[in-house]
């Protein structure tokens, strides 16, 4: 049997998704208590990984078992057995076609900042904050520039392994909620840091450091260091992974931080 399963994670207190030796990782903590429920060693493969500090409002993994539980004794027996950080928010069976990484058509990212003239306590380690005004419009006539198919090696980590950094991106929208700005971001597939690095270059243009065409040229440069900062890892969630209408997977809510 293949069991699908939709987690949320709060990533502050990771070392990223992926198992590693001595390390706090998200992938390990669900190993370990999807093994304890089903009483035999489970391996859990993830739509994609996330970086350290980086959260997930609908991260998606399957495993496949022989163990005989209901959708509501695997999900209230592996919440049962995750730390705080975790929490699995439903369960659903699949046939063996489905593939959480490979199966998937679209992922979809939110960024967070916090724009405003004092820092946050209750959005600490949750969103980025910058006390610099931000004009949004600009960074969106930016984002607009980076839509589409293009070669995104200038956005790309120094430590990214993706044979190819031809991506086609689907959307990027910027918007603003009082002193919040929310950036989205949808694609098939993102290279390393990829998000995290188109915000680093919209940042700068909403604050009027760079003009808008610099977006642009910056894409067209492929080159990293013609590029800006890598924003914090705290402002990024996963917010959620679409998959083929055939294999009826649940749905997120609405995004619980701020609308």
């Amino acid at each position: 049997m293949r069991i699908a399963l939709g987690v949320e994670y709060h990533g502050s207190n990771f070392n990223g998704w992926q198992a590693q030796p001595g390390q706090r990782t998200v992938q390990d903590s669900l190993t370990q208590a999807v093994s304890f429920v089903a009483n035999h060693q489970i391996e859990v493969h993830a739509a994609g990984r996330t970086d350290t500090g980086v959260h997930a409002l609908n991260q998606v993994v399957h495993f496949d078992t022989e163990a005989q539980r209901s959708d509501r004794g695997w999900l209230l027996g592996i919440n049962t057995n995750l730390p705080e950080d975790i929490s699995i928010n439903w369960v659903k069976p699949v046939d063996e076609s489905f593939h959480a990484r490979f199966s998937a058509t679209q992922r979809s990212y939110r960024y967070l900042i916090l724009n405003r003239l004092s820092r946050s306590a209750v959005h600490y380690q949750r969103m980025w904050w910058t006390h610099k005004a931000i004009e949004i419009e600009h960074m969106q006539a930016a984002a607009d520039l980076l839509t589409g198919h293009h070669d995104f090696s200038a956005f790309r980590a120094v430590e990214c392994q993706a044979k190819s950094a031809m991506k086609t991106v689907d959307t990027i929208t910027v918007s603003r909620h009082q002193d919040c700005i929310a950036i989205d971001v949808s694609a098939r597939s993102f290279l390393h840091h990829m998000v995290r690095n188109l915000v680093g270059v919209l940042v700068p243009i909403g604050e009027g450091k760079k003009p808008v065409q610099w977006a642009a040229e910056v894409l067209e440069s492929c080159d990293r260091n013609q590029a800006g900062i890598t924003a914090p890892a705290e402002g990024l969630y996963l917010t959620d992974v679409q998959y083929p209408q055939h294999f009826q997977l649940p749905g997120v809510s609405g995004f619980p931080v701020l609308w």
